[in-house]
């Protein structure tokens, strides 16, 4: 039964971040420009991402018969980066909104690192959770990418 506990509390860490990312993608993109279709897309399909794996975590979550974080790292231990990222969108230029959303991303792959090194996840938990940092690490690489773009 503890053990559960821990691995809920591993799994819902994750929920936050995710939901953290959601809210900093919906920040990003209200930021944007009226010209800047192309990242408003981008992040759409990064709010995308995160909605299935939070999906994915909650589901887990559940089966471990616990209940699933709502809230963002506010209330969360792990990483409160993203909050900082929604309070720093002050230029609206490509750069600051990229380089932002990327310290954002830094936060999620370190949360996912800390996550896979605990001991207390059963392998087949390890084995998702190694494949959405997988997928957030190559949305990592994209954000990344662009903003070297506007550098």
């Amino acid at each position: 039964m503890e053990k559960s506990k821990e691995i809920i509390e591993v799994l819902n860490d994750l929920i936050l971040i995710n939901n953290d990312r959601i809210v900093g993608y919906e920040k990003a993109i209200k930021e944007l420009k009226e010209e800047d279709v192309d990242l408003k897309s981008l992040f759409d399909v990064m709010i995308l991402e995160s909605q299935e794996i939070k999906s994915d975590l909650t589901h887990e979550v559940q089966v471990l018969r616990g209940e699933a974080e709502k809230g963002t790292t506010e209330s969360g231990k792990i990483y409160r980066a993203w909050m900082s990222v929604k309070a720093v969108f002050t230029g609206h230029d490509r750069h600051a909104i990229l380089s932002n959303c990327e310290y954002g991303e830094d936060a999620t792959q370190k949360a996912y690192q800390k996550a896979l090194e605990a001991d207390k996840l059963p392998a087949f938990l390890k084995e998702m959770l190694l494949k959405q940092k997988t997928v957030l690490g190559d949305s990592h690489d994209e954000i990344r990418d662009l903003r070297d773009q506007y550098a």
